[in-house]
């Protein structure tokens, strides 16, 4: 379950209404298992077989758009429903359908291994590690170069490009932090103190191996540690008494709880819990040593898809001004795109860290899959 689901789900009526989530707590699927699709548009329809595309007699595009993407991304009040409803109005002829593969990613890399036509035009929600794994996995790319074709590709931060090749196009980042509750602690303020006594069993954590805000906490533990150093300093924090759960939603509900006084989750938390009746002194961001873990989630079009021009307008759509500051109010991210502004609430309550941290897509190259396995025997054998 992703987190906008789950804050739906638990009814959060304090919270203001334009606060979704995006694609914040989303698994690694790398078990080669075939996946299981739920196909929809946005408006709840099932989509058509095929797509189509060309222009209408006027020069304007025209077709079906079909775009794969992770489940809260796409609904009523969400980013998704947001960029279909503009992108059809900017373009009458045009349709936009969502399709939602379970096992992400894992389904296209699955198809292409087999020889089979991939089945949509573009992948929303693709991250560093996701893309290193489909080059790895696959004898060509799954994803066509679109940089030097889409206009406002320019105006991307490039502190959060993550394809040297120009495919994956960042269009929100969200921010690893600790969220905490001021009532019980204090703001632990670097990695060693959360393995000293005043800090023993307060931590909790997300498996590395399934979770998203799970893998780039470890990943942060091993920018500031080392890769001679990371696996010390988890033996270190198991020692205190840290909980490993398995995703974002069960790590979430423990702190809710009460099970523990702090939890790694996003530095935009207060976007959600603010306003009257919520308690934001449970609601505290805690950045370590003045860092976050950047984790930008980006669009590519599908080297073998029947629309790459309609596939390149989307992308160049979404990109745009008006279409930044709405992603980032409605998937609760900061924008990819310099020089937007999502508006005073959301400014009030997203924090960004003073040092942005992040492995690019050559420091995970040839390593991401060995950390996460030391990790994994780090914990089981603790």
């Amino acid at each position: 379950m992703k987190r906008r689901a789950f804050l739906e789900k638990a009814g959060l009526g304090a919270v203001a209404a334009t606060a979704l989530a995006g694609c914040t707590g989303s698994q690694q699927a790398g078990d080669g298992s075939a996946s299981t699709d739920s196909d929809t548009s946005a408006d709840g329809d099932t989509p058509t077989d095929g797509a189509t595309t060309g222009t209408t007699a006027s020069g304007t595009p025209s077709g079906t758009l079909r775009v794969a993407t992770y489940s809260s991304f796409t609904g009523e009040g969400t980013a998704g429903n947001w960029l279909k409803s503009a992108f059809e109005a900017e373009y009458p002829a045009t349709t936009v359908e969502f399709t939602t593969p379970e096992n992400g990613v894992n389904k296209y890399i699955l198809q292409q291994q087999k020889g089979a036509p991939i089945d949509a035009d573009l992948y929303v929600g693709l991250n560093t590690g996701e893309l290193v794994r489909t080059d790895r996995e696959l004898d060509s790319s799954l994803f066509a170069s679109i940089e030097s074709d889409v206009a406002n590709v320019s105006e991307v931060k490039d502190s959060l490009r993550i394809d040297p090749d120009g495919r994956a196009v960042p269009y929100d980042t969200g921010y690893i932090s600790l969220v905490y509750n001021a009532n019980e602690v204090e703001a632990p303020g670097t990695f060693d103190a959360l393995t000293t006594d005043e800090y023993e069993g307060d931590l909790i954590v997300q498996n590395a191996q399934q979770s998203d805000p799970g893998r780039a906490f470890l990943l942060w533990t091993i920018d500031a540690k080392g890769e001679d150093g990371y696996l010390d300093y988890w033996e270190k924090l198991l020692a205190n008494g840290t909980t490993v759960l398995s995703d974002w939603e069960p790590a979430y509900q423990a702190y809710m709880n009460d099970e523990a006084p702090i939890v790694v989750s996003y530095s935009t938390d207060q976007v959600y819990y603010h306003g009257e009746g919520v308690d934001i002194q449970k609601h505290q961001v805690g950045f370590l040593n003045d860092q976050a873990y950047a984790n930008p989630e980006a669009v590519a079009v599908f080297a073998d898809t029947d629309t790459p021009d309609l596939a390149r307008r989307f992308v160049n759509f979404a990109l745009s001004p008006e279409a930044q500051a709405e992603i980032a109010v409605r998937n609760v991210q900061f924008p990819a795109v310099a020089g937007v502004d999502p508006g005073e609430e959301f400014s009030k309550y997203a924090y960004e860290p003073e040092q942005p941290v992040t492995f690019t897509y050559e420091e995970l190259s040839g390593n991401v899959d060995r950390w996460i396995e030391d990790w994994a025997r780090t914990v089981a054998d603790a």
